[in-house]
């Protein structure tokens, strides 16, 4: 008989709480700086906007569910991703995610520039579906928590595309 020793950790042996707090403390920044930069001003109020567009109080609560289930899939994606290189790449989207998302908020609103964040919001979807892809192989569970976040972006996408059209040039 042989007694064997592990020393690497099979993936749900690795914690789940830490990654989460972590996950969720970096979100509640990327949150606090983006809704610090969301002014519905003179300046947004102005704008014309699409007949489907979400009344105004239903972004944060829409923000409020994306990240709190993207907090949850990153969570599980650590757990749950075996190798440590596609799990290191899901970190670094998640992280990519979240200053995209900043910048669009900056770009759109503080620099009142919906062409720019136009273009900035093609490179969140794109970073978003990386998200949602990159841990498809070893945590379905955390790429269907991702997906509402892939969703919402696809909308938001479509309706800065639409401000674009109804209300540029912009500068």
């Amino acid at each position: 008989m042989t007694l064997r020793v592990d020393l690497k950790p099979e993936p749900h042996a690795r914690g789940f709480l830490g990654p989460l707090l972590l996950a969720a403390l970096f979100t509640a920044a990327v949150a606090t700086i983006g809704g610090e930069l969301t002014q519905l001003g003179a300046w947004y109020q102005a704008l014309k906007k699409p007949w489907w567009q979400p009344p105004d109080y239903a972004f944060p609560i829409v923000w409020t569910s994306v990240f709190a289930l993207s907090v949850i899939g990153m969570a599980f994606a650590w757990r749950d991703i075996a190798c440590e290189r596609r799990r290191a790449v899901a970190v670094a989207l998640f992280v990519l995610v979240g200053g995209l998302n900043v910048l669009w908020s900056f770009l759109f609103f503080a620099r009142q520039r919906p062409d720019w964040a136009l273009y900035e919001v093609g490179v969140l979807w794109l970073a978003v579906f990386l998200l949602v892809v990159t841990p498809l192989k070893d945590s379905k569970l955390a790429s269907l928590f991702f997906f509402p976040y892939l969703a919402w972006v696809t909308i938001a996408s479509y309706l800065t595309w639409t401000v674009v059209q109804l209300n540029g040039p912009f500068g």
